[in-house]
């Protein structure tokens, strides 16, 4: 049996030991389940993802929850990083063990169980260190934090402070139109392809539903394929004559990645069609 710890808030402690673990959260895949990490010989290493965790949920802190697997049990393993770009990998649970045991930086990694634990897989449920680990991702000590609004935790001891110190280039209003028009004029011709996506995803911040087809028509021929995606996301939404056009010209693009960027605009343009 493949013993693995789990982390939760003091809260839910009383339900699991009568009912075990509800499969709440979702792996890279969309299967509802629960997320562990194997007991190795090193306490900090088997609870380090208690001070990350604790920054979402400050409900009376955090329980560590012993749980017991069958070895044969599919589970899936790999960084977090790699749950966001669907590369994590199915193995049995007696295999994640091995494999986390044996890397020389475990940090970091997480196992997937694609199921709920059942009440008699609790091994035990005992109160841990709430201090233990590391916040943000390993080595974060000592680098820069980032303040973007897909960083930060609203509510999180001394956000305000940091936001103040550290303010993000992304934050507050977006430029009005006819600044980023002008942003895209004096990126040349074809332009600068760094500055035209900045001024396009400003476009997007925007949300309007009308806006400069004719003034950016001329980037469907732009030679960097980002451009062009960009182009496509920033129209797509768009109501303005001549948007459609744009980007049924660009259905044919020889970049995989605008063509499906243009499939992705037809589907949603047709979703508001039919309400």
């Amino acid at each position: 049996m493949a013993m693995f710890v789990h982390v939760t808030s003091t809260a839910n402690a009383p339900r699991i030991r009568r009912a075990g673990i509800r499969a709440v959260s979702h792996g890279q895949d969309g299967t509802r389940g629960v997320y562990c990490f194997p007991v190795l010989p090193s306490y900090t290493l088997t609870h380090q993802w208690m001070r990350e965790l604790g920054r979402f949920d400050s409900r009376g802190g955090k329980v560590a929850v012993h749980v017991r697997l069958d070895d044969a049990q599919p589970v899936q393993l790999g960084p977090y990083g790699e749950r966001m770009r669907q590369g994590q990998r199915t193995v049995t649970a007696a295999e994640a063990v091995r494999r986390i045991a044996a890397l020389e930086d475990p940090r970091g990694w997480e196992v997937f169980v694609p199921r709920a634990i059942r009440a008699g897989e609790v091994h035990r449920v005992r109160a841990a260190p709430q201090v233990v680990g590391w916040r943000y991702r390993p080595d974060a000590h000592g680098v820069r934090p980032c303040t973007c609004s897909g960083c930060r935790v609203r509510g999180e001891y001394g956000s305000r402070r940091l936001r103040e110190r550290l303010p993000h280039p992304l934050d507050g209003p977006p430029p009005p139109a006819r600044a980023l028009l002008a942003r895209i004029a004096a990126a040349g011709d074809p332009g600068d392809p760094t500055e035209l996506r900045e001024a396009l995803y400003w476009f997007r911040v925007l949300r309007r539903r009308r806006g400069p087809v004719d003034e950016l028509a001329r980037l469907a021929a732009h030679p960097d394929p980002d451009v062009r995606e960009e182009l496509v996301m920033t129209v797509a939404d768009w109501s303005t004559p001549g948007a459609a056009e744009l980007l049924e010209g660009l259905a044919d693009d020889p970049h995989p990645d605008v063509r499906e960027a243009v499939g992705s605009a037809r589907d949603a343009r047709e979703a508001r069609a039919a309400r």
